[in-house]
């Protein structure tokens, strides 16, 4: 192999490698984009109050606070996108479990959610589904 096939192999390596590392860096949730959508907070139950927990350790990082979503990250939970009849509560579940493939939203793919258990998304759900319905998503 002559010097040049070399160095475009390296070029190629090193842009691979910097287009991985800048496409699968985890959201901050410090420094997240600004909310996407203004998100009514109801008077919560209390399994609906395990599941605002639940997501906020498992969700908020990307899909932001209530799930109002994060400019940049991704997209609000809170939409209409996501009203049971589109997205059933079964999404929630195969979408913690296996992720998903970028394809209402230009956020890119979601990853699995590592560690959550179906009793969390259980929880997450009912959690979403009562902050969908007190902003008009049924």
């Amino acid at each position: 192999m002559n010097r040049r096939s070399l160095l475009i192999i390296a070029a190629v390596a090193i842009l691979g490698f910097g287009g991985y590392y800048y496409f699968n860096q985890p959201a901050d949730p410090d420094g997240g984009g600004a909310p996407l959508v203004n998100v009514s907070i109801p008077s919560l139950t209390q399994s609906q109050q395990v599941g605002a927990v639940a997501y906020a350790e498992n969700c908020a990082a990307c899909h932001g606070i209530n799930a109002a979503g994060q400019e940049g990250v991704a997209p609000p939970l809170v939409h209409k996108i996501y009203e049971p009849s589109h997205h059933g509560d079964r999404a929630f579940f195969m979408a913690a479990l296996n992720g998903v493939r970028a394809h209402h939203w230009p956020f890119g793919n979601m990853p699995p959610v590592e560690g959550v258990t179906q009793q969390d998304v259980a929880s997450i759900v009912e959690y979403v589904r009562a902050l969908q319905r007190a902003n008009g998503i049924n």
